[in-house]
């Protein structure tokens, strides 16, 4: 039997008859996709986000229900405690008041350009150039290096972007290392691009909602624990 299902059956004999076992409410966006989520007849059924949820949820003795929802309503539901914790970000990336984990994931954001193209040396080359970004999220290194001349060509997702690189419609996307790794690993041709410009690293670390059902203490607990047993190194490595 799973970890997953041997804890809820524990809540269920620990409590039943009349008792209940408390749920962790994950955040999830919609629009992430592999190696982070994927999302089947609106259910997440592998990726990054479900493999962490469920160490959460071992970490802190609950039930786990992720709540998936659109990047614009992501904001609004952690803030008035729809869900407990949203994970895989930065303080810099959403808006809002939120109580912060320490870091759960260390990761790098590349800018890639098609080798058709002429080879950038610098992220100051690509001032007043279309790069692929993702609708709703933000860039502020970036930014601060093209100010005006960041021109953004937004998709709903990253498979998106790639489509678009692969044939032409834009040359350059912003895109996590890890994940290009693992996409470029997966397409039957990869696609022919310069080396990676690095553009930001960051440590992403899991929002709290102050009106949800799950103290910063648990959840840091919880954190520690999957760093002490392996368990995030794991779920990195099974989408290296």
């Amino acid at each position: 039997m799973k970890p997953l299902r041997l804890l809820v059956l524990g809540c269920l004999l620990l409590f039943a008859p009349g008792g209940w076992c408390e749920e962790l409410v994950v955040l999830v966006d919609r629009a992430a996709d592999m190696p982070m989520s994927r999302i089947e007849n609106g259910r997440l059924t592998d990726g990054v986000h479900k493999m962490l949820g469920e160490a959460l949820a071992r970490g802190t003795g609950r039930e786990l229900r992720f709540l998936l929802l659109p990047r614009k309503r992501i904001a609004r539901a952690l803030q008035q405690g729809e869900a407990d914790i949203l994970c895989g970000y930065t303080p810099e990336w959403i808006e809002g008041d939120y109580l912060w984990t320490e870091t759960v994931f260390t990761a790098e954001e590349v800018v890639v350009t098609d080798a058709g193209q002429p080879q950038p040396h610098a992220i100051a080359d690509l001032r007043g150039q279309a790069i692929g970004t993702i609708l709703g999220y933000q860039h502020p290194e970036i930014e601060k290096i093209l100010g005006a001349g960041f021109v953004r060509d937004d998709s709903p997702n990253m498979e998106t972007n790639l489509e678009k690189l692969a044939r032409g419609r834009v040359h350059h996307i912003l895109i996590a290392r890890g994940v290009l790794e693992y996409r470029q690993r997966l397409r039957a041709i990869p696609l022919k691009l310069h080396p990676p410009l690095s553009a930001a690293s960051f440590n992403t670390r899991c929002a709290v909602s102050r009106k949800g059902h799950l103290s910063l203490e648990e959840a840091n607990r919880a954190i520690a624990a999957a760093a002490r047993d392996g368990t995030l190194a794991r779920i990195l490595a099974q989408f290296r």
